[in-house]
């Protein structure tokens, strides 16, 4: 088992086994399930966040050109403070889009296929304070019910549910966190996009079964 899975990588399962190697490889298997269980829902969570944020910005930006292709204006430069530096925070927004359109084939691209090059992090860093006034104010936030908290309803869970993310997509434990808490989030953010979404996660999702199922 330590040539297949490195010395340091079983010793997590097996220090979380009590040193029982037979429990330590279950545990593996475990941590292997539940995480392809959270990429599941993670991926519904991903394509209903991006498609709502596509069609508020559409509507605040209905061009033309598609507010994909208009960066200049939609994520115009906004200067924060950072220690010393003055940062522009729309910088990365604007850098992200330019490499989408060239994954997409260029500027004449279908705007459908340079939302679909976006990744994860892209997205969710539209909802953080930084953007509050420029994208949350005045289109993102027709995404979700009225009275949406944006802190703690969206850029809280968002941030949460990127780390996951970016956890499970990396093979990496998930034995310590709580993942209870991180379908919270999902289902959450899933039914303020749209209740249906909600009710589709709370319907397919093997996630609860397989925390109750812990080796």
């Amino acid at each position: 088992m330590e040539r297949w899975l490195s010395v340091p990588r079983f010793s997590v399962y097996l220090a979380a086994a009590d040193g029982d190697r037979g429990r330590a490889l279950a545990l593996y298997e475990w941590n292997a399930q539940i995480s392809a269980a959270l990429l599941h829902d993670l991926a519904h969570v991903e394509v209903g966040l991006r498609n709502a944020y596509d069609r508020a910005l559409s509507e605040r930006w209905p061009g033309p050109p598609h507010w994909t292709l208009a960066g200049e204006t939609v994520f115009a430069p906004v200067y924060r403070t950072r220690g010393r530096r003055r940062v522009d925070v729309n910088e990365r927004p604007r850098d992200d889009l330019r490499q989408a359109i060239g994954n997409a084939g260029g500027p004449q691209a279908r705007p459908g296929k340079v939302v679909a090059e976006l990744m994860f992090g892209f997205w969710r860093y539209l909802s953080s304070a930084a953007h509050e006034k420029t994208l949350w104010v005045p289109a993102l936030h027709h995404a979700f019910p009225r009275g949406t908290d944006r802190a703690a309803h969206v850029d809280g869970p968002v941030g949460r549910l990127h780390d996951l993310r970016n956890r499970v997509a990396h093979h990496e434990p998930v034995l310590t966190l709580d993942v209870a808490g991180r379908f919270a989030d999902l289902f959450g953010l899933a039914s303020r996009l749209d209740p249906q979404l909600g009710e589709h996660l709370q319907t397919t999702s093997t996630v609860s079964a397989l925390v109750a199922a812990r080796p």
